[in-house]
């Protein structure tokens, strides 16, 4: 008969092998585009959202790491604010100068690797990688869509918004359209 403090060593212990192939999986994923240049990705590598960005910004290339600037901040506080998990994980599509398939591949391996049940692309850059990561031709930005069970989201431009209320407000709304469907969909987890 199994006590209680064996099955919760056996969850620890199977989470804790779950967590090392992510995150290896996410080493060898990084391999896949070469250079010094690139910005590296950040998060749990078992998050239940990956937040993707198509080029790095100043602040990103600066810092070293995607979302470091101001649209990270506001990509944390939209997510807290309609109440998603807070387990995420985020990168660049388009990391570094090495070649853009070269980056849609790892783009394919990252979100694998994650698992996530909801996948954010925040600019169109990145709806157009992470559509063709996914085998998909596009995605319409504010539509979420069912792609290989999880819910997959394209917006307009996080970054641009921050500077653009008009933008700011119809990215808000497409943030938004994710309330509804998750809920449908997961009972009410992404």
């Amino acid at each position: 008969m199994t006590t209680p403090t064996d099955t919760d060593s056996d969850v620890a212990r199977y989470e804790r092998l779950c967590r090392e192939k992510a995150e290896a999986e996410l080493a060898a994923a990084d391999g896949l585009v070469p250079g010094s240049d690139r910005v590296r990705s950040v998060g749990d590598a078992l998050a239940e959202i990956v937040l993707v960005k198509g080029s790095p910004g100043p602040e990103d290339r600066t810092a070293g790491r995607v979302l470091a600037g101001p649209d990270g901040e506001a990509a944390a506080k939209a997510l807290d604010a309609l109440g998603l998990p807070a387990e995420r994980y985020a990168v660049c599509s388009r990391p570094g100068r090495g070649s853009r398939s070269a980056g849609i591949g790892r783009l394919a391996l990252v979100i694998e690797s994650v698992d996530p049940a909801l996948v954010i692309a925040l600019d169109t850059e990145a709806a157009a990688d992470v559509a063709k990561a996914l085998g998909e031709a596009r995605l319409v930005a504010g539509r979420p869509t069912r792609i290989r069970g999880r819910t997959v989201l394209a917006i307009d431009g996080l970054e641009a918004s921050l500077g653009d209320e008009r933008l700011k407000r119809r990215v808000w709304r497409q943030l938004r359209t994710l309330v509804r469907p998750v809920a449908e969909t997961n009972g009410g987890r992404p």
